[in-house]
């Protein structure tokens, strides 16, 4: 039975190969009807009346009239909603917010998910992603054995109990089409579970001793966590003894490079396949098109209008951006969307470089707020990521996490330079080579920081901190940020991170003895 909803599957999923075919070619047409709908839908909010929507017709009025925005700017407009008021950015009452963790910042942030959001954007993405998958993997049996997913909790809101808010995966297991509950594990219950390590545990035991999960999607910090766990409880050497029916892996959130020697150590299998996707609380907008390049197909027709803008204006109050057919390749671009959760012009705080025109692929490469910029550097987390992984190549090694931060001058210290604390899966034999080796290959990578290290004359070597294993999971824990949406922090401009790991690690060593 299983095998006939495969196939049928796989042929709805064709169908659906043939227009994200048409919006690869002919992108600028799904945007500009999506412009038009959103306006539309929009007109008669209290934003829409106050920026003349129904008057738009096209994206340069768009640009002129309505300003950007962050967070801050609708935060106020939000917390209405949340408390049951209609029509403020969005079209009636919603009931349902995705609560985004923040990376950087220790303040969530609630982004309105209407059932428009989650079904023609989020779950559309999804889908895409599916019809992406297959076309790249022909045997793919996603829809014949069953898909691990690890999603956040949910939870009401105290002083008006119709609104609900949570990690946008909760959201959207609850909200899951019919067809994926019945291949989902393990139970909506024990994946709901408000307590994360609770839920971790009891997943391992549930699904160490199951043997048909084929695919699997998270954060990967958290997914290394339950593989460990899954091990322990199992007894098995690793992932693919444990779920023989293995196939794909769908990741995203944070960049995949510095983690994927673990996975390949944890799933020693060469026909096992990792495809891409960027999909954060606001919406779902991009999905790995072509499993032999790394970046991803940016989802023109699923309920987002797209603006970019350029680096020189990211610090803009009123910033210019840039349109998708004329991004430049090879440049770093903030991301603004407008979307139909009520999000206009919002600029969403990721950074991209597109890599192909036509269709329109790009690689993540970062935050507009991670970032290394103290000496002229500029370097991104892209970068870093990258450096990472050679030296890891190199040295035959494996990173578990990392974050990175400035060294600044002072009167005991003539030059700056980088610090990094990172977390080893599998340690280099010899760490002062590794040192060297992340050095010189951000140099090679970063053409600004290579031209600050020449000689020496500006910026001395990166310096590298080793940390025991566990360490940013307690620390993590300690900040309050255990759990599926959260992520560690990869680079930042102050010193903070970086200085709050090495006390942890040192912590947890006097604790050893």
């Amino acid at each position: 039975m299983n095998s006939i909803i495969n196939l049928a599957v796989k042929q709805y999923l064709s169908r659906r190969m043939k227009r994200i075919e048409r919006y690869m070619m002919h992108p600028e047409e799904a945007q500009e009807r999506w412009l038009l709908r959103l306006l539309d839908r929009a007109r008669d909010t209290e934003q829409g009346r106050q920026w003349e929507f129904a008057s738009i017709r096209t994206p340069e009025q768009f640009a002129k009239i309505v300003p950007a925005k962050d967070y801050d700017a609708v935060k106020d407009d939000i917390s209405r909603m949340m408390r049951g008021e209609r029509n403020v950015l969005w079209p009636n009452e919603i009931n349902w917010y995705s609560k985004s963790s923040g990376t950087t910042s220790d303040k969530s942030k609630f982004i309105p998910a209407p059932y428009g959001n989650l079904f023609n954007c989020h779950l559309a993405g999804a889908w895409d992603c599916l019809a992406l998958l297959y076309a790249n993997k022909p045997d793919m049996q996603a829809f014949r054995y069953k898909h691990l997913i690890v999603p956040g909790s949910f939870q009401t809101l105290p002083e008006y109990p119709k609104t609900r808010f949570g990690d946008v995966s909760s959201i959207l297991v609850q909200h899951m089409p019919t067809i994926g509950r019945l291949f989902y594990t393990p139970d909506a219950q024990t994946n709901l579970l408000p307590n994360f390590e609770e839920k971790l545990h009891r997943i391992a035991e549930i699904t160490s001793k199951q043997q048909d999960i084929c695919l699997f999607g998270g954060v990967p910090t958290w997914l290394i966590v339950l593989f460990r766990l899954i091990l322990e409880k199992s007894g098995k050497q690793n992932m693919l003894e444990v779920w023989p029916k293995l196939q794909a892996y769908m990741h995203g959130g944070v960049g995949f490079d510095p983690y994927r020697e673990t996975f390949r150590e944890l799933i020693p299998s060469d026909d096992f396949v990792y495809q891409e996707a960027y999909n954060a609380s606001e919406g779902f907008f991009g999905a790995q098109c072509d499993l032999n390049q790394n970046d991803l197909l940016l989802l023109v027709d699923n309920g987002v209008f797209y603006e970019f803008i350029p680096s020189n204006e990211w610090d803009a109050e009123h910033p210019k951006t840039v349109l998708l057919p004329d991004v430049k390749l090879g440049e770093n671009y903030a991301v603004m969307i407008s979307a139909n959760n009520g999000l206009f012009r919002y600029k969403l705080g990721d950074t991209i470089m597109f890599t192909r025109r036509y269709p329109f692929c790009f690689q993540i490469t970062g935050r507009t707020k991670q970032f290394i910029n103290a000496f002229g550097e500029e370097v991104m987390v892209g970068d870093a990521d990258k450096a990472l992984t050679e030296a890891c190549r190199q040295m035959n090694a494996a990173v578990t996490e990392y974050t990175a931060a400035p060294v600044y001058f002072s009167a005991e210290k003539e030059r700056g330079g980088h610090e990094w604390v990172v977390e080893f899966e599998k340690e280099p034999s010899d760490m002062e080579r590794f040192n060297q080796v992340l050095d010189e290959s951000l140099q090679r990578i970063n053409s600004d920081y290579e031209a600050k290290r020449y000689k020496g004359m500006a910026l001395d070597r990166l310096l590298l901190n080793s940390v025991p294993k566990g360490t940013f999971i307690r620390w993590m824990r300690a900040r309050g940020k255990f759990g599926n949406q959260n992520k560690v922090p990869r680079l930042a401009n102050h010193r903070q991170y970086v200085e709050e790991l090495i006390r942890f690690a040192s912590e947890g060593e006097r604790a050893a003895f």
